[in-house]
Order: structure tokens, then C-alpha cells, then sequence
């Protein structure tokens, strides 16, 4: 199996090129965030042409998430399974695609540290690491999408004293987001990468990209039966390039 993790920043800005990616790439499974875009108006006919199903959860202008296969996706599920707490924000979709749980995950920003965006993103996190309880360490399982924390300053930040204290490299939220890996989930980039980056944002501000003001705050986190499947794990800079990129690029990973 071969999947990608990718948030596009609007489906509809991206359309040519994620069709273009997909052509190239030929992925069995892909996971989108930030879609922009209600499920009414998400591209299922151009992507059914190109031999994908989707699964979607999306709103208009924010948020968004979405799961592509080549094979029906199964036993789809929009959102946590705590009824007792209502969200309008569409940032969780799972499926079970080829005996695999794939959950496409969305992460708050958190805007500013303290802000009630801030309380939102630790809130978010810790009902994520309280669905995960639903679930089976020991089955196949994937974690991905853009988490907006990088775990480290060493690997994971290029210029680690230009991002201290901000809300992608918080004590809090990494430490959150350790609690989520410590479920029971590896990280299949860390699996096959172990010097500093890939790095998977670049923001579009101050020539970001050009100067590899990177962060690696897009990640897929993969069980420990999958571990012995994972043969590659690599991000496509190329998408990062040319004319309308999203200021994501693609994670890839390979599962035998």
C-alpha cells in the first residue's frame, strides 16, 4: 500500500495539481486536509474518473478533510464518537481501506498560545488520545494528516529560536502530541529518517520555502503491526514548487 498525507490548503486552489499528483504518484490511499469545501461540492466524478472512491467531511471555506482509495473505503466515520461533545469543525475522517484503519486528522493551529484557539487545539488532542482508546493498538492502523506541532527542535524545526514558545513547538502541545505517539503508534518518517528534516511546511510568508524555514508538522504515525511493512517514508518537495503550491507538501509512505 502506498499512502499519502497531504493538506492541499482548498481542494479547489489545488484541483490541477492534486489530479496531476495522483496521475504521477498513483497512490493507493491519500489522505487530504483543509479541503475548504462542503461535501456537496468536492470533486467525487474528476476523482472517480481517476480511479479513486472518497470519503469526505467538509465545510465551507475552513477545515476539511477527505480519504481517497483505489478500493471502497469501509466503515467510514466522521468525526469523534464522544456524542457528548459537539464540534462544528470538520477535522476527523477514518476508514478501514484494505483491512487498514486510516484516520485522516486535521490538528487545530492553535493561533496564539493562551488565545481560547490555543485551549481549543489541547482540548482537540485530548479527545483524540480519548477516541484512540476505542481502537486496538495491536490492529493496523494509521495516523495522519497535518498535527500543527513538530515534536522537536532538532529534527523537526530549521530554525528552532525563531519558532520557541509558538503554538507548533509548545511544550504543551508536544507533549500532547507524545501522548497521542504513545498510544501506540511509531513514526514511520523517523522509521527510515534519523538526521534532521524532512520538513513538510514552509509558511508563505518571508520566502519561507526559499530559505527552508521548515517545520515538519505533517506526519503519519503508523501501529506496530504495520512497522514491519514500512519500507519507505519520504516527502515530495516538488509539490511545494511551482505556480498555486500549498504550503504543504505530501508525505509518502510505503506499507508492503
Amino acid at each position: 500500500m502506498k499512502l499519502a498525507t497531504w493538506n492541499v490548503n482548498s481542494v479547489r486552489a489545488r484541483h490541477d495539481r492534486l489530479m496531476a499528483f495522483l496521475e504521477r504518484e498513483a497512490p493507493d490511499v491519500v489522505c487530504l486536509q483543509e479541503t475548504k469545501v462542503t461535501d456537496k461540492d468536492f470533486p467525487f466524478e474528476a476523482l472517480q474518473e481517476a480511479g479513486y472512491h472518497a470519503a469526505t467531511h467538509g465545510q465551507r471555506t475552513y477545515n476539511g478533510v477527505a480519504i481517497l482509495s483505489k478500493t471502497p473505503p469501509e466503515n467510514v466515520l466522521a468525526g469523534f464518537s464522544d456524542e457528548d461533545e459537539e464540534d462544528a469543525q470538520t477535522r476527523l475522517l477514518a476508514a478501514t481501506i484494505n483491512g487498514v484503519r486510516v484516520i485522516s486528522a486535521y490538528f487545530p493551529n492553535g493561533a496564539s498560545v493562551g488565545s481560547d484557539k490555543w485551549a481549543y487545539k489541547l482540548a482537540w488532542m485530548a479527545r483524540l488520545r480519548a477516541y484512540l482508546e476505542t481502537l486496538d493498538p495491536k490492529a493496523p492502523a494509521v495516523l495522519c494528516g497535518d498535527f500543527n506541532v513538530a515534536p522537536e527542535d532538532a529534527r523537526d524545526v530549521a530554525f528552532p529560536e525563531q519558532w520557541k514558545g509558538s503554538v507548533l513547538t509548545h511544550a504543551d502541545a508536544r507533549a500532547a502530541l507524545e501522548a497521542i505517539r504513545a498510544w501506540g503508534f511509531l513514526d514511520a518518517v523517523r522509521l527510515h529518517h534519523h538526521a534532521a528534516g524532512p520538513y513538510t511546511w514552509w509558511d508563505y510568508r518571508s520566502l519561507g520555502f526559499v530559505r527552508n524555514d521548515g517545520l515538519r508538522i505533517d506526519h503519519v504515525y503508523i501501529t506496530a503491526p504495520l512497522a514491519p511493512r514500512c519500507t519507505d517514508a519520504y516527502v515530495d518537495r516538488d509539490e511545494r514548487k511551482g505556480e498555486k503550491p500549498s504550503d504543504h507538501a505530501p508525505v509518502l509512505v510505503i506499507l508492503g
